[in-house]
C-alpha cells in the first residue's frame, strides 16, 4: 500500500470514523473555515487511486467508502518503517524503542507475556 500524506491520512479518519458518505458531508465535518469542496474532493479521488476508498453511483454523483480498516493501514505503515528505516527487522526496531525509551523493559516483558498466552 501506498504511504499517506497528513492530509489524505485526515480524510481516512472520517471515512473509518463515519462508514460511506458523499463529499459534501465530507465537508460538513470540518470546522469552520471548512475546506473547500474540491480540494476535498481531489483528496478523496487520490485516496480512491491508491485503492483506501471506493465509489458507488448516485445519478451524477458518487457516494466513498473505505476498502480498508484502520488496524489495515497501521500494519502496513508499520511495516514500511520497519522495511525502510530498520533494515526490516522488527528486533532492530524494538530495540530502538527501548533505547529511545519510548517502551520500558516492564512494557516489552508485558507484551511478551501477552504474545506466549496467546499462542
Amino acid at each position: 500500500m501506498k504511504q499517506l500524506t497528513k492530509k489524505e491520512e485526515e480524510v481516512m479518519r472520517h471515512f473509518w470514523q463515519k462508514g460511506a458518505m458523499f463529499v459534501r458531508e465530507l465537508v460538513e465535518l470540518y470546522p469552520n473555515p471548512k475546506p473547500h469542496f474540491n480540494t476535498l474532493s481531489t483528496v478523496v479521488r487520490s485516496l480512491e487511486a491508491k485503492g483506501c476508498i471506493a465509489h458507488e453511483s448516485y445519478g451524477n454523483t458518487y457516494r466513498y467508502y473505505p476498502t480498508i480498516t484502520e488496524e489495515e493501514y497501521g500494519r502496513s505503515t508499520i511495516k514500511g518503517v520497519v522495511s525502510r528505516y530498520f533494515e526490516n527487522s522488527y528486533l532492530t526496531a524494538v530495540s530502538a524503542l527501548v533505547e529511545e525509551e519510548k517502551i520500558s523493559l516492564d512494557e516489552l516483558r508485558e507484551l511478551i507475556a501477552r504474545i506466549e498466552k496467546s499462542r
